[in-house]
């Protein structure tokens, strides 16, 4: 019964375009909450605080939700049609990471498995919750529970067939059913992953510290970016692919299938002049239905000033000057360092009279006496 009632469920989750279906029990295993503790002693979670707050819901599936009894998990192939470290070369654009360059995928993910868990429950008369990365589930390690592939030493999910390129989300139901064999970790002596990384953010295979690492950075943290770590970031604009796209087991990926998910042209490789002159208003609508809209126009600024900096192209120093008077300290602050990356010392002298002694904001005027 648990075999063909699995063949079902696979059935409908390929039919909904997922590349990938497996079986996990909802108790979570000791490595997983070791690791987590461990992640956040070292505090590694930067001002990601709600993961803190919810350690205790995080370590199993079914610490969230009592009554789970099963896990299914789902995942849908993304890979891109680029390879996204060419799009380092040209400084003068942006990267965004190409999760990012189409539709918003937790929405499109969810009202997927919504239709599964509907026929699940309705088949079965049993109890489902849905989940894409919005609640207290470790997915990753409950994806290489159901053998869908292994944490790599990025701490990313790796899959045989899809590489690094993989959505997931979960169905929790209160039905038995029986667990794959989980997945075996094939990284072997390979490094790729750690050494390509600008930042240095992986302090030992599988270990992540995110104060350090770009995606961290230029997504979810939301003050200022530490000095030492603006140069190393590159024109990387939000998130950041590095660790992913090197992996060896990407030569086995196919680029994904979703319509919904396909790059928008625009996004692959948006000019950083034109980024810097967005307005609030225009930044919602160059990005609406994007997840880069949730990183708020002051922050995606700020991440796009120090690609300006970066590109050690003196034409966008214009772009980083008009912003020295912005309405945000965050924007400021980078248009300051920005301007001291690209202006030679007379013209950076000159912008300094102009603005800084009208500055009040602490944190400005900080960038202003490093600068």
């Amino acid at each position: 019964m648990t075999q063909r009632l699995k063949a079902q469920i696979k059935a409908h989750g390929e039919a909904e375009g997922f590349t990938a279906v497996g079986f996990a029990g909802a108790e979570g295993s000791t490595a997983q909450a070791q690791g987590l503790r461990a992640f956040l002693a070292n505090a590694y979670h930067g001002d990601m605080a709600w993961m803190a707050e919810t350690e205790t819901r995080r370590v199993s599936p079914d610490s969230m939700w009592s009554e789970a009894k099963s896990a299914i998990v789902f995942g849908l192939n993304y890979g891109p049609e680029i390879n996204p470290m060419t799009r380092l070369e040209n400084t003068d654009t942006g990267v965004i990471s190409v999760y990012a360059l189409g539709h918003d995928y937790h929405d499109l993910i969810k009202k997927k498995l919504k239709r599964i868990a509907r026929w699940l429950a309705d088949a079965e008369d049993c109890q489902v919750k849905v989940f894409v990365d919005t609640a207290p589930l470790m997915e990753k390690p409950l994806a290489q529970m159901a053998g869908i592939g292994w944490q790599g030493k990025h701490t990313n999910l790796v899959a045989r067939e899809q590489g690094s390129w993989l959505f997931l989300g979960t169905i929790l139901t209160d039905l038995v059913l029986e667990p794959n064999i989980p997945e075996e970790d094939h990284c072997g002596s390979c490094r790729a992953c750690l050494d390509i990384c600008p930042t240095n953010a992986f302090p030992a295979p599988y270990q992540l510290d995110a104060r350090r690492c770009i995606s961290y950075l230029t997504i979810e943290h939301k003050g200022h970016i530490p000095a030492d770590l603006r140069s190393a970031m590159g024109n990387h604009i939000f998130g950041c692919d590095d660790c992913l796209a090197v992996c060896p087991w990407n030569k086995f990926a196919a680029e994904g299938r979703e319509a919904k998910l396909a790059a928008r042209e625009e996004l692959v490789a948006p000019d950083l002049a034109f980024l810097a002159g967005l307005e609030d208003e225009a930044f919602r609508a160059l990005f609406r239905a994007s997840p880069v809209k949730r990183a708020g126009r002051d922050r995606f600024i700020r991440n796009v000033l120090i690609a300006i900096g970066n590109s050690r192209n003196t034409a966008l120093a214009g772009s980083a000057k008009a912003l020295l008077s912005d309405p945000s300290p965050l924007v400021r602050a980078m248009a300051v360092w920005a301007s001291a990356q690209l202006l030679d010392d007379e013209a950076f002298a000159q912008v300094r009279k102009v603005y800084e002694d009208g500055e009040d904001d602490p944190a400005v005027r900080a960038e202003w006496g490093l600068a």
